[in-house]
């Protein structure tokens, strides 16, 4: 069986949120430094030994996640004004993103999702 390359990289961004049905103070509007790590498979590599830049994942992942969520409030971004803005939807919505909006050669795996250094959410879809 052949090698596989897991590549990952993270970026931050900075938005707001407020939990709808929800008993606690998350309900009310609140902000979280997010970091968002994503992860992408690769069979193998190229001629220099790489499998893809970090530069180039890293540049690829601002320009899909960063106009739609950094310094937002989340409840008023699109699928956020419909379905409620938690850390497993927003998840779930950058994996999204990432499947429709970038290609890079590899397989994208997973996105984890942190809302701060001790919680955070990994979706896949396998």
């Amino acid at each position: 069986m052949a090698g596989r390359y897991l590549i990952a990289t993270e970026i931050t961004f900075s938005a707001s949120h407020a939990l709808r049905a929800y008993r606690g103070d998350c309900a009310r509007v609140h902000g979280h430094n997010w970091i968002a790590r994503v992860c992408y498979e690769f069979d193998a590599l190229d001629d220099e030994g790489l499998t893809i830049d970090y530069r180039e994942l890293r540049a690829a992942l601002e320009r899909v996640i960063l106009p739609r969520f950094d310094h937002r409030h989340l409840n008023e971004a699109a699928p956020f004004d419909r379905i409620n803005p938690t850390s497993e939807n927003i998840a779930a919505e950058i994996f999204r993103l990432c499947r429709a909006e970038i290609s890079l050669g590899g397989v994208l795996r997973e996105v984890e999702l942190w809302e701060s250094p001790t919680d955070m959410v990994r979706y896949r879809e396998d």
